[in-house]
């Protein structure tokens, strides 16, 4: 996880960080990475590596770090949406963003992870 974070603290076309900090502790991040959408002609931003440390929660961490990002998108013109996926078995997370406004979709995610992909036997 370090690589990627110095990855994209490297290059800031990969995504943007956002911090939750309270009396000088980190208690809550962010990250946005950005979609083109034809069909919008835009960009969707994405909520991604969501995380709130387990004494912080259920203080309005996220729920701050949510309208920060969402005032941000609606005041540029080429942001047309945010998005985020989550563990569908996530119960807790699946009524917080649904509070923040957020509705689940008709779209399912599918992937091909080449980085957890099983290596062959004789590589």
């Amino acid at each position: 996880m370090r690589a990627g974070v110095a990855a994209l603290l490297n290059d800031p076309a990969k995504g943007l960080y956002f911090l939750a900090e309270l009396d000088g502790q980190i208690v809550g991040q962010l990250l946005i990475t950005c979609e083109w959408s034809d069909w919008r002609n835009g960009n969707f931003w994405w909520i991604q590596s969501v995380y709130v440390t387990k004494e912080f929660r259920g203080q309005g961490i996220f729920r701050a770090l949510f309208e920060h990002v969402h005032n941000l998108a609606r005041q540029q013109k080429n942001i047309c949406g945010l998005r985020l996926y989550m563990d569908s078995a996530n119960a807790t997370a699946r009524k917080t963003y649904g509070r923040m406004g957020m509705k689940r979709t008709d779209y399912e995610v599918f992937e091909m992870d080449f980085v957890l992909e099983e290596k062959p036997k004789n590589a």
